[in-house]
């Protein structure tokens, strides 16, 4: 099937850092781009919570040798979407946004055709850079689908005067917890584990486990949700289940790859524990020839183990690949 228009030796799937990463790596290499994401620029950055701060600092977080200044030690969502755009002018990189990629398929040996909403586009290459933060790890309990139940926080304004139930206990529970109450939310923390995890922020951690020893935020250990309602919820609780007055579920319980896409364009995942794409550990090549993956959905279900920071190399080490593939058709 013949696709009319350029063909790019690169269509990137995600306009995230490690995404945009890709792109300058195939400028510097005169490598032509294309950058194809569903939402905004650093669509997942942009959804964060209005206040985040970042944990690590800005120059673990710059790419594409364009300085990341921030105000203070650890930059902020506003700084990061400011820094970012300014690094796509900077580069002047061809990203198209609003433009959902739903599918993909191999024209020739040489060929892709990558599909969106709007049009279809051949790469000689594609890289799929496509995050996590898309996708919730629902609870599948009764009652999680009602409109007072949120999987993605962004500001403590709308929980003022009410009863909050966080489900969670690593970084972005505690965080939402100290936020809303805080702010005035009278707040209970549903958790499984037996208390916090070790790994959350040191300087959130001791304010967390404080706040909980005073009672000031209320805390059911070893306990999970079992069901909500418009106006209470149900916990099983070490002693039995109980019944909470409640206004709003802030459900932090993670997120995961986008496995239906990778699935659906042809990406095999691993059959282990942690469900990790297919790919070459040096190239970071799939299944699929000259389709790679990038950044954090290369760890699958460990979440914690890749950010921006340790996973700016795999840029270098896709566009190694590529542009050795290249070289045949371009000699």
């Amino acid at each position: 099937m013949e696709i009319p228009g350029p063909t790019y030796d690169v269509v990137i799937i995600g306009g995230g850092p490690i995404g945009l990463a890709c792109a300058i790596e195939a400028r510097r290499r005169k490598l032509s781009h294309i950058i194809l994401e569903k939402g905004v620029l650093v669509n997942s950055i942009y959804h964060f919570p209005v206040n985040m701060t970042f944990f690590s600092t800005s120059n673990l977080l710059e790419i594409g040798d364009v300085p990341f200044i921030a105000h203070a030690d650890k930059p902020s969502r506003r700084e990061a979407l400011e820094y970012y755009r300014r690094v796509v002018e900077s580069w002047q990189l061809n990203l198209h946004v609003y433009e959902p990629v739903t599918g993909m398929y191999r024209l020739d040996d040489a060929h892709y055709a990558v599909v969106t909403g709007k049009s279809t586009y051949r790469g000689h290459a594609v890289i799929v850079a496509t995050g996590f933060y898309d996708c919730a790890n629902l609870m599948e309990i009764p009652g999680e689908s009602l409109p007072k139940v949120k999987h993605y926080y962004d500001d403590p304004h709308p929980y003022i005067g009410q009863k909050v139930v966080v489900v969670g206990a690593a970084n972005s529970a505690c965080d939402v917890a100290l936020e809303t109450y805080y702010k005035g939310a009278e707040v209970t923390m549903v958790i499984r584990e037996a208390q916090i995890r070790p790994n959350v922020k040191y300087w959130i951690r001791p304010n967390i486990e404080n706040r909980i020893k005073e009672g000031s935020i209320k805390a059911h250990f070893n306990a999970t949700l079992l069901e909500i309602r418009e106006k209470e919820v149900d916990v099983m609780t070490p002693d039995g289940k109980i019944t909470l007055d409640n206004d709003w579920v802030l459900a932090m319980t993670g997120y995961h790859p986008n496995y239906e896409f990778l699935e659906r364009i042809g990406i095999r995942l691993n059959r282990d524990e942690f469900q990790t794409p297919t790919c070459n550990p040096e190239s970071l090549e799939t299944n699929l020839p000259r389709v790679y993956v990038a950044g954090v959905i290369c760890a699958g279900l460990q979440t914690n183990r890749l950010f921006i920071e340790n996973s700016r190399v795999h840029a270098e080490m896709i566009l190694d690949d590529i542009q050795w593939k290249l070289q045949p058709e371009e000699a």
